[in-house]
């Protein structure tokens, strides 16, 4: 990203982002793995995006700022709905909505971005990408409130409009107002989505699965769309159906098989069982399946490691989900929690771990039926933490 130059035009209104030709290049080349060439293009220019805006917010803001969802989450966004966020280190979120339009009388947000609880941003920039000319024009911003107060909404493609008499056009007032206003209220209450049960997830899934539906987003009431689509595991499922590839999440495949490309991307592993345990203390306890599965987490700038691990009882498989400190002889903070939920986000008991004081590992122990599905979730939340549905 170092290697993208930016410049402005005289207009203080005006910011252009240059994006060099080997750039685009290497977007285009990672823009492939959709269903249809129309959302082939649309990664495309959502990563031109990301690739020219991300730094220029790094620069003006003087913090670190990441994408969120997470780079691996990406993929299955975009096969779905047009945008991307960018967060700051001090938790503020920039919603981007590229498009082609050389027509900027109003800004246009998928309502995706505005009404799912874990998609609101702050400040949504409207963005005009031209990848023949090279560059990337940020044209203004609206906040989450102020296009939830101003905007008309449309029904049949499920966007928001602001015109462009309501959308702040100086780019220097982002900067001002950040600097000098920290209290300013930029997001609105927004009512809940619908409780989404598994079974619904698995019939829309088998549903929108089929690639000639091209806009699945529009297929069904938005209430269910939003439920189903902010979950990474869901929506990880239906892009993988879309694209005909084999399940992905599975977690016996992986001890079997090797971990799916995809979850690799997400840092899982496959390590044997005396080779990566070895030293722990409560070796003896757990019966040597000859793999376990693991992936590293970075939590308080900290590195934590979470293993999930077979154990062969007389009544089945216990599979037991566990949290260590990366640093031999480490040890997990008081105040940490292991969770287990349901695919379908509900507790059950024992599901959960919590230490008060520092100690050596968090786990927890669950049976699971064939085909089950099991989320994960630790408290502080790791960095790039996206809710993942593995199924057993």
């Amino acid at each position: 990203m170092n290697n993208i130059s930016l410049f402005t035009f005289t207009s203080p209104t005006d910011l252009i982002l240059e994006i060099p030709l080997n750039v685009q290049n290497q977007a285009w080349d990672k823009s492939r793995n959709y269903s249809n060439s129309a959302n082939c293009y649309q990664a495309y220019m959502n990563k031109l995006c990301l690739l020219a805006v991300l730094p220029w917010l790094e620069s003006e803001f003087a913090q670190q700022a990441k994408l969120s969802p997470s780079t691996t989450a990406l993929p299955s966004l975009w096969e779905l709905v047009n945008g991307c966020s960018i967060t700051l280190s001090d938790g503020t979120k920039f919603v981007l909505v590229p498009n082609e339009d050389i027509d900027l009388s109003e800004l246009q947000v998928p309502q995706e971005w505005v009404d799912i609880p874990s998609f609101v941003g702050d400040y949504y920039l409207g963005i005009q990408v031209q990848p023949d000319e090279g560059f990337v024009r940020v044209w203004g911003y609206s906040t989450h409130a102020q296009l939830k107060i101003n905007s008309s909404y449309d029904a049949v493609f499920r966007n928001y409009s602001l015109d462009r008499t309501d959308v702040t056009t100086d780019l220097s007032v982002l900067t001002v107002s950040k600097e000098f206003c920290p209290q300013e209220i930029t997001r609105s209450q927004i009512p809940p989505l619908a409780n989404l049960t598994s079974q619904q997830a698995q019939n829309l899934i088998l549903r929108l699965g089929n690639p000639e539906i091209l806009n699945p987003r529009l297929e069904i009431p938005f209430t269910i769309w939003g439920a189903f689509i902010e979950q990474l595991g869901y929506r990880n499922s239906l892009y993988e159906k879309r694209l005909g590839l084999p399940q992905q999440w599975h977690v016996i495949d992986w001890l079997q098989n090797g971990v799916s490309q995809i979850a690799e991307q997400f840092g899982w592993r496959s390590f044997n069982l005396e080779t990566s345990m070895a030293g722990a203390r409560n070796l003896e306890e757990i019966e040597k399946s000859g793999k376990i599965l693991s992936r590293q987490l970075t939590i308080a700038g900290k590195q934590y490691i979470l293993s999930i691990i077979p154990k062969n009882e007389l009544e089945g498989i216990i599979w037991r989900f566990q949290l260590r400190n990366a640093a031999a002889g480490g040890f997990i903070p008081g105040g940490f929690k292991l969770r287990l939920l349901t695919e379908d986000l509900q507790a059950f008991p024992n599901n959960e771990d919590i230490t008060a004081t520092a100690v050596e590992e968090l786990f927890v122990e669950v049976m699971l039926q064939p085909g089950e599905g099991i989320v994960w979730e630790i408290e502080p939340l790791p960095e790039d933490y996206d809710r993942e549905v593995l199924r057993f």
